[in-house]
């Protein structure tokens, strides 16, 4: 039998013992790393992981400023914003966009458009960003959306400002519209200042003056739940709205305008000579901008793109006239201070001007011409052959120096984006354009504004405007004041200073003007229905552009030939001895710049006499025919 081994306590107890200290130290080991740990999250890292847990509790929401109105002069609202609701998608909410999308088309009508534009949109936004997907919600869409609401995690609809313009079509090239921030939008601009922002302007004054009308943006914060419903607002920085502008336009210049037109296609602008400020500025046709604030349909803009007559060209600003006539009074300047004419030089109008040497003949307005005409009768009448010879004795190049000087050729500097250069004839130009020398014909028909010469309506009002100013030019701009906001007193817009006259000898524009009064007041004048019973005496000259060749050999007037292929203008000022209002209108069709577009521009002139009631200088007079 094999015996056991006497146990030995003490030894047992000293083992047990070294155990349990290594088991404790262990222990307090771990606890101490434990305390450790818990010191680094709650106290060194305390900042970061409460930021982290507000992050889940504590929702940022910007929020968006309410885009400053546009007025005109008198007050008169040209866009303002009002209450909507859209529709939100916060897209890491969603779990499948694509059912999501298709079951909000079959409850609320999604469309394609808004289908589209929203997942241009959502490229362009980070996931926990809100996109929006459907603007301007019925009552009847926000009521079938909150019934079923449950099937649509990270849908919300959220109300706003959209922008809203009363007056429509009448300012659709000039206010502009905005639009929906795009890529391209996205881009350039700073997310800081559009957090919350859906628009931007996209034309009109609405773009060139997108800073001052946009503000700058608040935020608050918003206390979540799990499933990311506020539950209360925290903290509120308000946004700071965006600034009034008051324009220089007259609405009611506008508006009688554009029933002056009567659908024919054109353009007017309207300028006070004495500081460049834009009375009324018309495209015919025109188009609603409230169709693009939201969105247009592919219908609707397909309508606009398609439409023979181009409602979405801004003929005032960009469209291609060529001036005809209405240079005469330019050249006539030019010709005086060159010195290559006097007031009282004459010269004898036979119906037909020859080049020294060259069979071809340059026709005048009248069968067997105007007899001996002196400049006031040359302006009066329309002789041809009176700037026939004086462009030739001038030359393209010192005429085309002259009329760069009138702004010709260039932009006007107008503060709108867009604007066309236009058409100044000279030998650097047909050189570049045709790589073909210059004739001495080419500059016989410049006198008379044919050839080459091309103008915007806008180029040409603010030469009228020059003129009637005596030859002083102000830049053309539309910005009258800016408003912090309602209550608080306009600002008026700083105003350029106008520069020194064009006219070294003031007697030599008095004769031009008095040759511009002579076409409307006096007996010979083309346009001498125009003024009758009006109270202020008018300066004003005529232009019918032929934009067609007649080489036959039977003398027809002007207006008795293709009548739809002329393009026919009319310029005037006043009242002319202190002008303060000067106007063009060009249409692309009609008989005669006198018939056709001067009763625009006598409408346009009664309509600016409401907000005028002083500007009388003088009686109208008849003029003597050999003046």
């Amino acid at each position: 039998m094999k015996r056991r081994p006497i146990k030995d306590g003490r030894q047992e107890a000293a083992l047990f013992l070294r155990r349990a200290l290594v088991g404790f130290l262990i222990i307090f080991v771990c606890l101490v790393v434990l305390g450790f740990r818990f010191w680094y999250l709650q106290v060194s890292q305390h900042a970061e992981f409460q930021a982290r847990s507000d992050a889940n509790r504590i929702l940022t929401r910007p929020l968006a400023p309410a885009r400053g109105l546009i007025y005109d002069r008198n007050n008169v609202l040209l866009a303002e914003n009002v209450a909507a609701f859209r529709l939100e998608v916060i897209p890491e909410q969603v779990a499948d966009m694509d059912a999501l999308l298709q079951g909000l088309r079959d409850t609320i009508g999604i469309s394609d458009d808004d289908i589209s534009r929203f997942k241009a949109l959502v490229k362009t936004k980070r996931s926990y960003q809100s996109v929006p997907l459907r603007l301007k919600l019925s009552e009847e869409d926000i009521a079938l959306f909150a019934v079923n609401r449950w099937r649509f995690p990270g849908v919300d609809v959220v109300p706003y400002l959209t922008r809203y313009y009363p007056k429509g079509v009448e300012f659709g090239h000039l206010v502009g519209y905005v639009g929906r921030i795009d890529a391209n939008d996205v881009e350039r601009l700073d997310a800081s200042l559009y957090a919350g922002t859906t628009h931007i302007g996209k034309t009109g004054i609405e773009k060139s003056y997108e800073e001052l009308l946009h503000g700058v943006p608040g935020y608050e914060l918003v206390e979540v739940n799990a499933d990311r419903r506020p539950l209360r607002v925290i903290e509120r920085v308000a946004s700071t709205p965006g600034k009034n502008l008051y324009l220089t336009v007259d609405t009611r210049i506008q508006e009688a305008a554009e029933a002056a037109f009567a659908d024919r296609a054109g353009a007017s602008v309207a300028i006070d000579p004495r500081n460049g400020e834009v009375l009324a500025m018309i495209s015919v046709p025109s188009f609603d901008p409230n169709l693009f604030v939201n969105g247009i349909s592919q219908t609707d803009y397909n309508a606009l793109l398609n439409n023979p007559d181009k409602p979405l060209l801004d003929r005032a600003l960009r469209g291609s006239y060529v001036p005809g006539s209405t240079v005469k009074p330019f050249i006539a300047s030019a010709g005086l201070e060159l010195g290559l004419r006097k007031p009282s030089d004459t010269i004898l109008s036979t119906g037909e001007f020859h080049i020294p040497g060259q069979k071809r003949g340059y026709r005048d307005v009248r069968a067997g011409g105007h007899g001996r005409v002196d400049l006031v009768q040359s302006l009066a009448q329309s002789v041809n052959t009176y700037y026939y010879a004086l462009a030739l004795d001038m030359g393209i190049d010192k005429l085309t120096e002259s009329m760069a000087q009138f702004g010709f050729g260039k932009p006007t500097g107008i503060d709108l984006a867009g604007e066309s250069d236009g058409v100044l004839p000279s030998r650097e130009w047909k050189r570049a354009q045709k790589n073909e020398p210059w004739y001495p014909g080419e500059t016989v028909i410049a006198g008379i504004g044919q050839g080459f010469w091309v103008v915007t309506p806008l180029q040409l009002a603010h030469g009228v405007a020059m003129l009637a100013a005596g030859g002083v030019s102000h830049r053309p701009h539309l910005l009258l004041a800016t408003q912090q906001g309602i209550g608080d007193a306009p600002v008026a817009a700083p105003v350029e200073p106008g520069g020194t006259s064009y006219f070294k000898d003031p007697s030599n524009w008095q004769a031009v003007r008095e040759g511009m009064i002579a076409v409307v007041n006096g007996p010979t004048g083309t346009a001498r229905r125009m003024g009758i019973g009006f109270p202020y005496v008018i300066a004003g000259k005529s232009g019918t552009a032929e934009r067609f060749s007649r080489t036959n050999e039977v003398w027809q007037h002007i207006s008795q030939v293709a009548v739809e292929r002329h393009q026919v203008l009319f310029e005037a000022f006043t009242p002319a001895e202190k002008p303060r209002i000067a106007v063009v209108v060009a249409l692309e069709a009609g008989r005669g710049g006198s018939t056709d577009a001067a009763p625009i521009v006598r409408t346009m002139m009664d309509a600016w006499l409401h907000d005028e009631p002083d500007a009388l200088t003088e009686p109208p007079k008849t003029m003597d025919a050999g003046r």
